[in-house]
């Protein structure tokens, strides 16, 4: 009989030990996710947009006068000032014609002389008969026509310097020279319709972008108080190119698309912004200051909306219901639901639940980088 009791507690005991190794063995392990810290910093407030960008100046240079072109002072793509000599067209016609104009002005003023004689001299005979009231008259008339001649061989004097000034082609602008569209030897004619080069200036530049007209209001409102900041981005909207400024709000909303046309000025002294090229614009309409954020990829999205989740002291996760002021350059700026140093889960997130025990692999690198714009 006690044979029979010793082996019943050996059998239970048995069954024991086999439960709660099953138990242990069932028990669910830590997660293991990527931690960062909820941040307060100062964010802007932006609007995005698509633009353009566009020469500050563009100048199509074409001859005003006829001839052969016998020098060109520049080589495509040279970076021009004002009055720099671009093309040099044969003077020596132009100089003929104003040659000509300087021997018949000096001939016609021979001849004015003479007939001021002659006329001076009948002033004086016609008082005592010798020269008739007709003839006097008839002189006068004649200065006065030999007068005009002088007059009109001056105008085309100045008229033959000119021309002759515009055998040299000048820039008219500061700018970057394109493609020479012709060369030594060709002949040029003042009314054609290619030019020779065109040159733009690209030191200021313009970028001309639409908003939708939602935001129409607030821009006009900021805009009054002081320039806004405009920001270029390239195609990726990663690479910044430039900063500006605002100059233009269009006076009237596009009413096929909605949307209002804007223009800003960038000085592009490091010349990365081109004209015709695309990019990505993002107006700057105010700053957010003490903005919670957060990386981006600590959002999460539910039927109920947005939430993220944090870690307690005792490695265990809560889940946050949060309302997503903005995104922007891979930080999500948190108006409710998050507080200044919470720590936030950032990867592994998709295999927690409420409560759930996580084990906090090495930062990421978006955390470091968030840590050490706390401490600056």
């Amino acid at each position: 009989m006690a044979g029979l009791v010793v082996a019943g507690w050996f059998i239970v005991t048995e069954m024991g030990r086999d439960r709660a190794r099953a138990a242990a063995s069932t028990q669910v392990p830590p997660v293991p996710v990527v931690t960062d810290i909820a941040v307060t910093k100062d964010m802007p407030v932006m609007v995005r947009g698509i633009g353009t960008v566009q020469a500050y100046e563009a100048v199509a240079v074409k001859t005003r006068v006829d001839g052969q072109i016998v020098k060109v002072a520049f080589t495509e793509g040279q970076f021009v000032k004002a009055g720099d000599l671009l093309f040099q067209i044969d003077p020596a016609p132009l100089q003929a014609v104003l040659d000509h104009a300087n021997a018949a002005k000096q001939r016609d003023e021979a001849q004015l002389a003479g007939a001021k004689l002659d006329l001076e001299r009948y002033g004086k005979l016609i008082g005592s008969g010798y020269q008739s009231r007709q003839s006097f008259d008839q002189q006068h008339a004649t200065v006065d026509a030999l007068t005009a001649t002088v007059a009109l061989d001056q105008a085309t004097i100045d008229t033959a310097k000119v021309n002759l000034a515009f055998t040299d082609i000048r820039a008219p602008i500061d700018g970057r020279t394109g493609q020479r569209l012709v060369d030594v030897g060709n002949v040029l004619q003042a009314n054609q319709a290619v030019p020779l080069v065109n040159i733009t200036r690209i030191k200021p530049i313009f970028v001309n972008f639409t908003v939708p007209q939602d935001v129409a209001d607030p821009i006009r409102h900021a805009q009054a108080a002081a320039p806004l900041t405009v920001i270029a981005f390239a195609a990726d909207d990663k690479t910044k190119l430039s900063q500006g400024k605002l100059t233009l709000i269009d006076n009237q909303i596009d009413a096929a698309t909605g949307t209002l046309r804007l223009k800003a000025t960038f000085d592009n002294a490091d010349e990365r912004l081109w004209p015709g090229e695309f990019v990505n614009v993002r107006l700057v309409t105010d700053v957010r200051v003490g903005a919670v954020t957060v990386p981006e990829r600590a959002i999460m999205q539910g039927p109920e909306g947005y939430y993220a989740y944090t870690v307690n002291p005792d490695n265990t996760v809560q889940r946050h219901p949060i309302e997503i002021a903005s995104m922007q350059d891979g930080l999500a700026v948190v108006a409710h639901g998050l507080a200044n140093g919470d720590k936030v889960v950032v990867d592994g997130q998709y295999r927690l639940s409420e409560g759930s025990s996580v084990k906090i692999d090495t930062a990421s690198p978006a955390g470091q980088s968030a840590a050490a714009g706390k401490a600056g």
